[in-house]
């Protein structure tokens, strides 16, 4: 693999998408806009399937020889391999649909169940986000050019007090068992955000701390676990602490922990 042409072809179908989610969104007819359920009863929408359809050819004409896995191509569930790369092509619908911005376009490349390279745009609040590099992630300035890369500035995680943590959970899947674990730490700041922003908001140094303590998918936290890992973070599972791991059957994760190095893990 090339991981130069990988970054530029990630980027651009990453734009790309950010354009076709944001022309629904951003039209007058929005409020009429369908919204279908799939079978494990989380929404899809037209935004959702343009998105899919845009990145996933584009993926498949730069790279035939890689394996795909994306959201919202069931048959593609079914491929397995320890090479792949992986897609959502609008996470945070749920988002989207209330109009609320915090929602990502999310792709990444996973080698031996690590996610190693991956680009998160959120088109309605620009930013955008990807490694560049082994343990090197950057955030981009816009306005964004689809061939031309912008400004970029490294980002790192925070070095956290344990006696001050900041905190970011999940928008539209908090609980209290979420809260009850929360509450075993020392919170200076509570933020929520929605989609993979919350693992950028650790790259970043906005966050040191987000605990998962409900249904994902690897294509929910591929993209944004690579971005976060660049920055020097860490994604281990809830239940024991080790990492987590990719290109597990039926892509779903465990309950998990996201954190900066320094921060002081609590037992489950």
């Amino acid at each position: 693999m090339n991981y130069s042409d990988l970054t530029r072809v990630m980027r651009k179908l990453a734009l790309e998408a950010g354009d076709a989610i944001m022309e629904i969104y951003d039209s007058k007819d929005f409020a009429e806009f369908e919204v279908k359920t799939k079978s494990d009863a989380s929404p899809v929408t037209a935004a959702d399937e343009a998105a899919d359809a845009l990145i996933s050819a584009g993926l498949r004409e730069a790279f035939p020889d890689v394996t795909l896995v994306t959201e919202e191509q069931a048959d593609s569930h079914e491929n397995r391999a320890g090479t792949f790369l992986i897609v959502d092509p609008l996470d945070g619908t749920k988002e989207f649909i209330k109009r609320r911005g915090d929602f990502t376009v999310n792709i990444a490349y996973v080698e031996s169940g690590v996610p190693t390279r991956g680009v998160v745009y959120a088109p309605a609040r620009g930013r955008l986000f990807y490694t560049n590099g082994v343990g090197h992630s950057v955030e981009e300035t816009g306005p964004f050019s689809k061939d031309t890369p912008g400004e970029t500035t490294p980002i790192r995680v925070n070095e956290p007090d344990n006696a001050r943590l900041m905190v970011v959970a999940s928008k539209s899947h908090r609980d209290e068992a979420t809260d009850d674990y929360i509450a075993k730490y020392e919170v200076a700041d509570m933020k929520s955000a929605g989609s993979s922003l919350k693992f950028c908001l650790l790259a970043t140094g906005e966050a040191d701390l987000y605990p998962r303590l409900g249904r994902t998918m690897e294509w929910d936290t591929a993209a944004g676990h690579a971005v976060l890992g660049g920055a020097g973070g860490h994604v281990v599972r809830f239940d024991d602490h080790t990492a987590l791991a990719y290109g597990k059957e039926g892509y779903a994760n465990p309950f998990f922990i996201a954190y900066a190095p320094g921060v002081d893990l609590k037992p489950a």
